[in-house]
């Protein structure tokens, strides 16, 4: 009986080899967002994929799972079956709700492996013309001289663009108000009627109104300078020691996912997002395309994760 159940062990392991060994992709792919379709996120998902669909000919489909502040979509992915035929299309979203959302349904930091960073979109610092303050030190002033007077727009409570003025008051030691919307667009509509005074948007979002007057733009939030508006400093330029944030889209894999499909599929990605043609479109929508290795995204999102955990716990941030 041993002697059976050895053998039946060994030749389930050649079989597992052997289905291994095929060529992969062997079957249509699922690349997951946890978003509503229409958006930027799913326009710049579908191009990916139409991209990896030519790499192997064979088809890569983006399915649209949102819920839940896009943690019903990550789940499905996170408990999906680790062999390269699920992937997960997300947002910066996927580390801040590590620590916002309570009694999630994965592990963020265990349950789902980086593949690519796939784009960032740059995020701006903008305030309505008739703020007395032309640069980030002339309105951190203004902020000291008038505590509380000051209030930002956001697109909703938890988001990164209220997350990103959390972090600005803790390092520039000012009080500013949060005003959350449901959505970009009544915040940016309040933001122009001069209803609320600043607004952390993408430059996507914000640009037209910058250069038609109707917005100043004062900073970008990121590390370094955008090619959208190479003449805007950072904040941490403008004298804001440390500060750093941006929205990012990337790809992720079911923990478990053989490191040489995970391997292949960072490789493409970083081929896709490096054609000229599709970075100067996607530039011209705000969007400036990176791909990194699946080592790159993993130290990017475990630093990502430590620093809005702390501006929440800080802040007393809380999910709508």
């Amino acid at each position: 009986m041993k002697h059976v159940l050895r053998v039946a062990a060994v030749l389930f392991a050649a079989f597992a080899l052997a289905a291994h060994a095929q060529p992969w992709p062997g079957k249509p792919v699922k690349i997951i967002l946890p978003f509503p379709p229409g958006g930027s996120t799913d326009l710049l998902a579908r191009e990916v994929a139409q991209g990896l669909t030519a790499a192997n000919g064979q088809q890569f489909l983006v399915e649209n799972k949102p819920g839940a502040g896009s943690t019903l979509g990550t789940a499905f992915v996170a408990k999906s079956p680790a062999d390269g035929y699920t992937f997960l299309f997300t947002s910066s979203h996927y580390a801040i709700v590590a620590t916002l959302y309570k009694n999630l349904p994965y592990d963020a930091k265990k349950d789902l492996a980086p593949v690519s960073m796939v784009a960032n979109i740059p995020v701006v610092l903008v305030a309505n013309p008739a703020v007395a303050a032309r640069t980030v030190q002339e309105l951190i002033t203004l902020a000291k001289a008038k505590p509380g007077s000051l209030n930002f727009a956001s697109s909703g409570a938890g988001g990164v663009a209220h997350l990103s003025g959390e972090l600005f008051k803790a390092l520039a030691g000012v009080d500013m108000k949060h005003v959350p919307y449901k959505g970009g667009a009544p915040a940016m509509q309040d933001l122009l009627g001069g209803h609320v005074q600043l607004m952390f948007d993408a430059i996507s979002t914000s640009l037209p109104n910058i250069r038609a007057g109707k917005l100043r733009a004062l900073a970008w939030t990121g590390k370094s300078r955008s090619p959208i508006l190479p003449d805007l400093p950072t904040i941490a330029e403008s004298g804001v020691q440390g500060y750093a944030s941006a929205a990012w889209f990337a790809m992720f894999a079911p923990a478990g996912t053989p490191k040489d499909i995970v391997q292949k599929l960072s490789v493409q990605v970083k081929a896709i997002v490096a054609n000229p043609v599709m970075r100067e479109r996607q530039l011209g929508l705000g969007v400036e395309l990176a791909g990194t290795s699946p080592e790159e995204l993993e130290g990017q999102l475990s630093e990502e994760i430590v620093k809005w955990a702390k501006v929440i716990k800080d802040s007393g941030a809380q999910a709508e």
